[in-house]
């Protein structure tokens, strides 16, 4: 298996980037998280990979981190959950958001992935709550309300409803403290100001 090339970003595109390795040109599929923390054209870059066989195709799939090509092999797991799904997961949820959706079975986070409806995102909840280490109890380890918490949802609701992508909500309600609801909307808006 190809764990990760390294060499010149030679183009890149919707949902993809073509690296030059010994002047090969590979093409990487890559989520949109992956595919923004690249280097400009020309410079250098190491990706981790993934290489995926079937019958009549190779294909390769590129990561920004060890944790996402991770969460990308766990996702694949999933029964109905092949690889385009899985990097439009990806694309939407960092590693971190998708394992924290899956600890506190925010189904609703995961099926506003486009592709995945709530049978695939109750799918993927159950089959990967051991694989990504999924949190137990009403509080994270650092004492912060899961994200679904009464006060976590609520605000994650309100957040929702004023425009902000799944994506952004979860990164911004990551670590807020607190029992009340109007207070981590404040925290949250304060941090997607300051992004």
């Amino acid at each position: 298996m190809i764990s990760f090339v390294t060499g010149r970003v030679h183009a890149r595109a919707a949902g993809y980037a073509v690296i030059e390795v010994g002047g090969v040109g590979l093409r990487l599929n890559m989520s949109t998280n992956s595919l923004a923390a690249l280097p400009t054209e020309g410079d250098t870059a190491t990706v981790h990979t993934h290489l995926h066989v079937r019958e009549d195709e190779l294909t390769l799939y590129g990561f920004g981190s060890e944790d996402e090509r991770e969460a990308f092999g766990a996702l694949l797991t999933v029964s109905g959950v092949g690889p385009k799904v899985a990097l439009a997961v990806l694309s939407a949820l960092t590693p971190d958001a998708l394992a924290e959706a899956v600890a506190t079975q925010d189904v609703a986070l995961i099926s506003g992935v486009p592709g995945i409806g709530s049978k695939t995102a109750q799918r993927i909840i159950l089959d990967l709550a051991d694989k990504l280490g999924a949190l137990s109890g009403p509080t994270s380890p650092g004492g912060a309300p899961r994200a679904g918490s009464a006060p976590a949802a609520d605000a994650r609701e309100a957040l929702l409803a004023m425009g902000f992508s799944a994506a952004e909500v979860a990164v911004a309600l990551k670590g807020a403290r607190g029992d009340d609801s109007a207070a981590l909307v404040r925290t949250a808006l304060t941090r997607l100001g300051s992004a």
